[in-house]
């Protein structure tokens, strides 16, 4: 055997036990959601059912979670959105010994632990009248979420030819124009994938939310709190439609991305 195709087989297995260590959790998860045994198993089968998908729709507390979760989330790419857009450009465009100082600062948020970042939040808006509960969650989140958007304004700002904002501002346009019909289609691309990241990323949020959000609850609050009393298969049932959605979401922008290279050649 050659050392190359030692190093493929090599390359192989690695790769299989990667998949697997990935995949592997969530093959069980949704094995447990159609077995008919009262706890997420797999290794107590006692027959096939679909009994906590039903479970699972008429469980009112998972259906508010869900929804707090999409408001939270929606909110969060609202502000993350704008002020991760703005600290990049300012970044971009910025010509001083601060900007080092300033990126540092502003990718700060990443690098702070969780729950920091939901007591710090709790601690600064509590005394002028904004209390634990969704919005206060929404601002945790958007604290960090917002340097993720930040960075990839920044990636693409980088390949930004800024002699076609100089040239249209020699030509008599004005900074708004300038901005809203050169620099924002060009960055279009980058605002819909950060939309994106912010979403998921606010969606599953637990350790920063869980110190913010008081007596309110999302779904991974909510999931968390019931640890404590061992979860029903229809939580594995929730997995199994997030899982289902994703996979379809992966598949149709493939497909999206395939259509739009075969128009362009």
């Amino acid at each position: 055997m050659n050392a190359g195709r030692a190093s493929r087989l090599v390359l192989d297995a690695y790769l299989v036990l990667f998949f697997f260590y990935l995949a592997a959790p969530l093959v069980v998860m949704m094995a447990a959601a159609f077995n008919a045994y009262p706890q997420p198993s797999v290794t107590h089968w006692e027959g096939f059912t679909l009994r906590w998908f039903t479970e699972l729709f008429t469980d009112a507390r998972l259906g508010t979670g869900v929804l707090h979760s999409f408001m939270v989330a929606l909110g969060v790419i609202v502000i993350a959105i704008p002020a991760g857009l703005a600290g990049a450009m300012i970044l971009a465009r910025m010509e001083s010994r601060a900007t080092t100082f300033l990126y540092a600062l502003m990718v700060s948020p990443i690098l702070t632990p969780g729950i920091i970042l939901g007591l710090s939040t709790l601690i600064f808006w509590s005394p002028i009248g904004i209390g634990a509960g969704l919005t206060l969650a929404t601002l945790a989140q958007a604290s960090f979420i917002t340097s993720y958007c930040m960075l990839m304004f920044l990636a693409r700002l980088a390949r930004y030819d800024q002699t076609l904002d100089e040239a249209a501002l020699d030509l008599g346009a004005g900074p708004a124009f300038v901005f809203r019909r050169i620099t924002l289609p060009f960055l279009w691309p980058t605002v819909l994938t950060a939309a994106g990241i912010a979403f998921l990323q606010s969606f599953e949020n637990y350790n920063t939310t869980v110190f913010a959000i008081g007596g309110d609850f999302t779904l991974p609050t909510e999931i968390g709190s019931r640890m404590r009393f061992g979860l029903s298969p229809a939580i594995a049932a929730l997995g199994v439609i997030f899982v289902v959605a994703t996979v379809a979401g992966a598949i149709a922008w493939v497909v999206l991305r395939r259509r739009e290279r075969a128009r362009a050649a």
